[in-house]
């Protein structure tokens, strides 16, 4: 039953309010006796579109579970131009950890020092700006891909996803040491928009997902960042360390690797014996002897064993004998013999030593 509180006690209510309202930016005000896990590891999923900014993942609580859960980093659009995202980050206070949420204005506010990566590396936003209603993109923190994007520029800084220290909340034992500087102080009075309902929406769908609670992922979610918000299912990016979908695709390409040279090595085995019935082509052992052993090649294999009696040239004229008779009878040295005995050379053989 609702109980109406005197205009005394309801003004001093909303007095006693007002830091936690400060403080939470936006958000409900969560205030847990447990650490918050580290930020796990992860790729920054490509841009999908012209417009959208960064905003990066981390824990929160849900009092159902008693657990934390993790909010996967997306890609959102501001709810207007000029305006950027500041994250929310977890602070130790009074012997708990208190939820200070995130927020939209003109520049990006203190974030409890946390280094969420990819242009948010711990104090001020260096992934892009805005400049007459556009935003122009700083392509050395972030991820393009192949999205066409006009306005581009290249600013290195100093990226530092991959620590030891992955630190998730400001203050206290372990925690981060950082506080506000004059100027972000300044931001936190200013005017803020709160979260859209894209991305309340995309917080509303994280924790009803089992698998991103803390004590089921053991800080490695499977789904650690996606291409828009409140969509778990395309582009998603798992965390480093954690199961990878594509682990059972990676034993096909073994198993062909395996195959590959089982087909290799049979292919060549039963070319060669092809090979070997033409021994006249590719047995030449002659050619070096001398430039007539082209001529001769085919009848070689016969004669081979019954030409080793002479020392090196006698066994190419014996070839040619017996193939062309007209070849022998054409011996440049001795014209005469022509004409008379073309068919009977096997009785000049022993003539022909004598044009050496």
């Amino acid at each position: 039953m609702l109980k109406l509180w005197p205009r005394t006690w309801l003004s001093a209510l909303l007095l006693a309010m007002l830091p936690a309202i400060s403080m939470a930016q936006f958000g409900v005000s969560v205030s847990v006796n447990l650490a918050p896990p580290e930020l796990p590891v992860y790729e920054q999923p490509p841009i999908p579109a012209e417009g959208y900014l960064w905003s990066p993942g981390y824990w929160y609580w849900d009092a159902d579970a008693q657990d934390y859960f993790w909010v996967p980093g997306t890609w959102v659009q501001a709810p207007q131009p000029g305006l950027l995202w500041t994250p929310g980050y977890w602070g130790y206070n009074d012997g708990a950890y208190v939820w200070n949420g995130g927020y939209w204005g003109p520049q990006v506010g203190f974030y409890g020092g946390v280094n969420y990566g990819f242009g948010y590396g711990g104090s001020g936003f260096e992934g892009g700006y805005w400049r007459d209603g556009h935003l122009f993109y700083n392509t050395a923190v972030v991820n393009v891909g192949t999205t066409h994007i006009t306005n581009v520029y290249v600013r290195n800084v100093t990226v530092n996803n991959v620590t030891v220290n992955r630190v998730s909340f400001n203050g206290g034992s372990g925690g981060i040491q950082a506080r506000p500087t004059a100027a972000q102080e300044s931001y936190a009075r200013e005017t803020h928009v709160p979260p859209t309902a894209n991305q309340e929406r995309h917080v509303t769908e994280a924790r009803s997902n089992p698998a991103l609670q803390a004590k089921a992922n053991h800080g490695h979610p499977t789904i650690a960042a996606t291409v828009k918000p409140g969509d778990f299912t395309h582009g998603v990016v798992a965390a480093r360390g954690a199961p990878a979908h594509a682990a059972a695709p990676a034993a096909h390409p073994a198993a062909a690797a395996k195959a590959e040279p089982a087909h290799r090595t049979e292919a060549p085995a039963r070319t060669e014996p092809a090979a070997r019935t033409e021994p006249a082509v590719h047995a030449p052992p002659p050619r070096p002897a001398a430039p007539e052993a082209h001529t001769a090649p085919r009848p070689a294999p016969a004669e081979h064993p019954a030409a080793p009696r002479p020392e090196e040239r006698p066994a190419p004229a014996e070839r040619r004998a017996p193939e062309p008779p007209a070849r022998p009878a054409a011996a440049r040295p001795e014209p005469p013999p022509r004409p008379a005995p073309a068919r009977p050379a096997p009785p000049e053989h022993p003539e022909h030593p004598e044009p050496r």
